[in-house]
């Protein structure tokens, strides 16, 4: 933010043309307002830190140095997540995107499995166990077993709830992995976004003379001022 204040010094109207004596008291006073104004910046220049010993300087001209890409980043992080992450030079939170990843895909394993184990004990109770089968020779066409010891511990609708519950947890492992893909996916791109922001500290107060441009005033006057330039 850039607070600007102008100050306008406005000689009084005479009553006869402008003396030459007052023309180069007026240049003397613009003179002085220049000299001063090159005297800040030459201490503004020697008040910077003296501890750098070494200047490196960037040989790549600044037109033709290439921008880091939000889009590439992006792009590497839908196709593999943390590769964004690594292009943005973030690479401590390569290990956290992988944890994340690593809970989700544990969860859809456990769940999955239970969800399966529940279903098929529950698929036995109530229809394989409800059908009658005909007399058939011994080991013709056996009459299926229990899937799992499910089938024999619990009765139907407790079944039905056990198979629901885990069929509800499974979706929300699902939902809550493709939120942590996506969320991967944005912390890519605000990262590329603010890798090339510069963060300065330089709080400076600027003083330069003013002069106004022909035909900003309509009397022969000659006048001037002051710019203050305040950076924050």
């Amino acid at each position: 933010m850039i607070s600007t204040a102008r100050y306008t010094y406005i000689p009084q109207e005479q009553g006869r043309p402008f003396p030459l004596f007052q023309k180069v008291r007026w240049l003397c006073f613009v003179f002085i307002l220049l000299a001063v104004s090159a005297n800040l910046s030459v201490n503004k220049v020697q008040a910077q830190d003296t501890n750098v010993i070494v200047t490196v300087t960037d040989t790549v001209p600044v037109a033709t140095k290439e921008r880091h890409s939000p889009r590439k980043a992006m792009i590497y992080s839908m196709v593999l997540p943390g590769l964004g992450q690594a292009y943005n030079h973030k690479y401590w939170k390569i290990p956290i995107v992988y944890a994340g990843f690593g809970t989700m895909v544990y969860f859809i394993v456990t769940n999955s499995k239970a969800y399966h184990d529940w279903r098929d004990a529950y698929q036995y109770v109530s229809v394989t166990q409800q059908t009658s089968f005909p007399p058939i020779p011994v080991n013709f066409f056996p009459i299926p077993g229990p899937p799992n010891d499910l089938a024999v511990k619990y009765a139907e609708d407790q079944l039905k709830t056990g198979r629901d519950y885990y069929r509800r947890n499974l979706e929300i492992s699902y939902i809550l992995t493709g939120v942590c893909y996506i969320l991967t996916v944005v912390d890519a791109v605000v990262d590329a976004n603010f890798f090339d922001y510069n963060i300065n500290d330089d709080l400076t107060l600027k003083i330069q003379p003013w002069v106004p441009a022909m035909g900003m005033t309509s009397t022969n006057k000659i006048s001037g001022g002051i710019n203050l330039t305040l950076r924050f």
